[in-house]
């Protein structure tokens, strides 16, 4: 388990101030002078020996990440972009940051920017989030008011400012490229890559987009050292993580753990446990709803990291364990989700366009039972034919908990069937004896 002085988001549960002094009495904006002094290099070779890997799903290197942005030329703008849509189901990290701790993503948003010479910075926010908004920026207003940020933010010599967008609450402006595109008042489509943001980002400018937990734990891991933070966790899989566990659990909550904890762990000791005890578990997603499920003998064992949960054949994403219990129908579940990836699907690629809407209305028959044994195998090669064929991973996000529905449930699929064939004959008697 992560020690308390290991921590970094030690207001998360929001029992202290929100704003500059409080932050500051938790030891945000301490030495942030001296570390942008180092330099743009020295920041991104800690960023890179830290392992830090992005947290908000994909798990690519922050620090390689940084590096790609180009050497700035005259007249053409370098922008850092915040993720700060958060619209996965089960995922609620970002939005606990940014009401409770947002000081923290404003200072990494200062020192990131700064180390991809980027003068302005966009955070493009959910907006639903009307609290986290309201509280981020007000932090804002008093990073501006006290010289941390502005004109020669921090007493630097850098000028970086700071802006708030609120998005108008699609799923699908998740994706970097699709945010891009909303951010410039376009509909929300992803863009294709090549060229990628590095290149040809926000208004065509180079650019790096991240995840607000990158961001904010930029600053703690470049104050106590890349040793520190690469020093907690696995190997490749290093450094604290936060995790949103719901569902069938006696105590949903978030909570800073490391990576790489073991997934029971992490639900006995911070959410008490699954409702009914461990033997009620029935499956957990692990990563968020776009994430293979895992059935109990997998979660008996299994570790809470990029690479373990891969092995496994599903992900850790952002790390929202959805925790599911044995009164779960499991199967009308993952047809809800497919309703909401139907729902939120942009249009723009027919494979996720028309194949979303297809494994829903498949996925509606298998909960009634209302199908036939082939089918499950039809279905199955349809999520194949959705994912990687896609402009973004939104087809994936789709197709991955069918397949995941498909592999460790496909008895009780299939009972269904036999349990709906039974009844239909049973009918068919009746009326026959009628």
């Amino acid at each position: 388990m992560l020690s308390d002085q290991d921590r970094i988001f030690t207001n998360l549960y929001g029992q202290n101030d929100f704003g500059l002094k409080g932050a500051k009495s938790r030891g945000d904006w301490d030495g942030t002078k001296a570390i942008i002094e180092k330099g743009r290099e020295w920041i991104i070779e800690e960023m890179k020996n830290s392992g830090l890997r992005g947290r908000g799903g994909a798990g690519f290197s922050a620090g390689l990440k940084w590096s790609f942005m180009p050497k700035p030329v005259e007249g053409r703008a370098h922008y850092l972009v915040v993720n700060a849509d958060e619209g996965e189901p089960g995922t609620c990290k970002d939005r606990d940051i940014m009401r409770h701790d947002p000081h923290k993503l404003v200072e990494g948003c200062l020192i990131a920017s700064f180390a991809i010479s980027a003068h302005a910075c966009y955070i493009y926010i959910r907006g639903e989030f009307f609290q986290e908004a309201h509280n981020l920026q007000h932090a804002i207003d008093e990073a501006y008011a006290a010289g941390l940020i502005g004109k020669n933010a921090c007493g630097t010599g850098w000028d970086f400012d700071l802006y708030l967008h609120l998005g108008a609450g699609a799923y699908i402006c998740g994706e970097e490229t699709a945010l891009l595109e909303s951010l410039e008042g376009r509909k929300g489509q992803p863009r294709l890559k090549p060229p990628f943001p590095a290149q040809s980002g926000l208004y065509g400018m180079p650019t790096t987009v991240n995840n607000v937990e990158t961001i904010a734990v930029a600053p703690t891991i470049l104050r106590r050292g890349a040793a520190w933070f690469a020093g907690i966790g696995r190997p490749k899989n290093t450094g604290t993580k936060i995790f949103c566990i719901s569902g069938h659990v006696n105590e949903p909550c978030n909570v800073e753990e490391e990576m790489g904890i073991s997934m029971r762990e992490l639900i006995d000791k911070h959410a008490k446990g699954v409702r009914g005890g461990w033997d009620n578990l029935l499956a957990v997603i692990p990563g968020g709803s776009s994430v293979p499920l895992l059935p109990k003998s997998i979660c008996d064992t299994v570790l809470m990291d990029f690479d373990s949960l891969r092995e496994v054949k599903s992900g850790l994403g952002t790390a929202a364990v959805i925790v599911m219990d044995k009164s779960t129908d499991v199967v009308a579940a993952i047809a809800r989700l497919s309703k909401f990836y139907m729902h939120e699907s942009c249009g723009q690629c027919t494979p996720c366009r028309e194949g979303t809407g297809w494994m829903w209305r498949v996925m509606e028959r298998m909960v009634r039972g209302n199908a036939e044994p082939a089918e499950i195998d039809m279905l199955e090669d349809v999520t194949r034919q959705i994912e990687g064929h896609t402009i973004c991973a939104l087809g994936d996000a789709a197709a991955w908990p069918i397949q995941g529905l498909i592999r460790h449930f496909r008895p009780e699929m299939e009972r269904r069937m036999s349990v709906s064939r039974e009844a239909a004959a049973a009918r068919g008697a009746a009326m026959a004896a009628e």
